[in-house]
């Protein structure tokens, strides 16, 4: 006769077989999961040190390029800007600024002459201080004899505003009073939009605008408007203008890729997306040329762009 004893230990002896199997099938299976898993780790951790290795060559590789850029840029530009005069602009307060010196200093070697440079402050393109920009614009505090387009749009105002007074108007029409430029500029800086950043600023035959990165937020649309009609205003009042800064900036919401975005803007201003390299400034100089021959291009990197602009300008 079959006891409740002997059920109990059947039970008993049926569970620990079943838990024995899980405890061996487990450990077999943990050991070549763990087995797996270390050899992806190994993997892993060799592509890592392949990708740091070409990662190290590359950017020794963009060095050495760079160095070669800056070494032969001086004899690419030269002559290129004969006597002619360049306001330099800053459209950004974070611009590098060995990109402003080796700027300029290609300017330099191109036969040019700095007239002055620009800082403009954050206020400049925000929507807050437009309306202050149009009653300053609007005011009998604008210098006598200049006249202005008729527009409530504040950054066409202003832009027009330092056009005239910035830039060497084109043959047959006199220049303003240097006083002008001063009382404008006096203006703008202590509605805290601008600050001047050389000794003196006089009148200038074309005009760089650095810029980088992009802007954020609700109104970078606006900001970006602003800077451009400043950039089309300096093109229109002197003889040519371009706008010069790095990737980020040639973005949706960077100041290089609204203009290009406008196809009005686009066939005014030159622009270039790689001014934080040699190339990048050889193609800013050769693009003001280019500019003085009436040909306006996109330079850099990006889509839909030349290398360097056309050299035989």
């Amino acid at each position: 006769m079959i006891s409740f004893r002997y059920h109990l230990v059947s039970l008993i002896s049926v569970f620990l077989a079943i838990a024995l199997g899980i405890v061996i099938g487990t450990t077999q299976l943990n050991g070549a999961v763990l087995d797996g898993l270390a050899t992806q780790v190994d993997n892993l951790t060799d592509d890592k040190r392949e990708l740091e290795t070409r990662s190290q060559t590359l950017q020794s590789q963009l060095a050495e390029g760079d160095a070669f850029g800056e070494a032969v840029a001086p004899v690419l530009v030269a002559d290129k800007l004969p006597g002619a005069t360049v306001l330099v602009v800053l459209a950004a307060e974070d611009i590098d600024a060995d990109v402003v010196d080796q700027t300029t200093a290609l300017v330099e070697a191109a036969g040019a002459t700095v007239a002055g440079t620009l800082q403009l402050l954050p206020e400049y393109g925000d929507p807050q201080v437009a309306q202050d920009l149009q009653n300053y614009a609007t005011s009998e505090g604008v210098p006598p004899g200049i006249q202005l387009p008729v527009t409530d749009d504040a950054g066409i105002l202003v832009g027009a505003l330092l056009g005239t007074v910035l830039m060497n108007p084109t043959e047959g029409l006199e220049p303003v009073d240097p006083t002008a430029t001063t009382t404008v500029l006096a203006a703008l800086s202590s509605l805290g939009v601008l600050s001047v950043e050389s000794p003196e600023v006089a009148g200038a035959d074309y005009a760089i605008i650095l810029t980088v990165d992009a802007l954020d937020g609700d109104d970078a649309v606006e900001r970006n408007t602003t800077l451009a009609e400043l950039a089309e205003a300096l093109d229109t009042a002197g003889r040519g203008a371009v706008v010069a800064g790095d990737a980020l900036s040639a973005g949706e919401t960077g100041l290089v890729g609204a203009i290009r975005a406008d196809p009005t803007g686009a066939a005014a201003v030159s622009t270039v997306d790689n001014v934080n390299v040699a190339a990048g400034r050889v193609s800013t100089v050769l693009a003001l040329s280019a500019e003085g021959q009436g040909t306006s291009g996109k330079y850099g990197t990006g889509e839909d762009t030349q290398p360097v602009p056309p050299l035989d300008q």
